[in-house]
């Protein structure tokens, strides 16, 4: 019976070598698989997300802020003192004075109490957002076959 190497014609890797042997074959699954992979490999995880969309911000729906209202979760000032103050109410129904969410939505697109995200107008953000809620629902998918195959 033949080894494994002789079978397929090749030598076993050196000790010292092996690095490189681990960048080749990686190069060559590149190569294979196409720079899509790359993609693929979630390296894009730790970048911060993106301001919120313009467009969205631009539409927030806003009321007058009056005594008997609750403090801003932002500031936490008294609303006896904020003459002409709006409220801006975010998607999630969260409210806070428009001088206090407007420089947060431009740095970030998440409500800061329940960090809901909203959109934005990165392209490429929004779509790595769909990349993982639809990897999310096919893993949920496949546990749910699973919990009725093994329950």
């Amino acid at each position: 019976m033949t080894d494994y190497f002789d079978e397929l014609n090749c030598q076993p890797v050196e000790e010292e070598n092996t690095g490189t042997h681990q960048l080749m074959l990686m190069l060559r699954y590149l190569r294979q698989s196409g720079f899509d992979a790359l993609l693929n490999m979630n390296m894009n995880d730790d970048r911060l997300p993106p301001a919120a969309s313009k467009e969205l911000v631009k539409n927030l729906e806003s009321r007058h802020v009056t005594e008997d209202d609750e403090k801003c979760a932002i500031c936490l000032l008294p609303n006896e003192n904020l003459n002409g103050q709006k409220f801006l109410k975010l998607p999630c129904n969260h409210e806070f004075h428009d001088s206090c969410i407007l420089p947060w939505l431009e740095r970030t697109n998440s409500c800061p109490m329940c960090r809901q995200e909203m959109k934005t107008d990165d392209e490429d953000y929004e779509e790595q957002k769909k990349r993982k809620q639809r990897q999310q629902q096919r893993d949920e998918e496949v546990e749910m076959l699973h919990n009725s195959m093994y329950g």
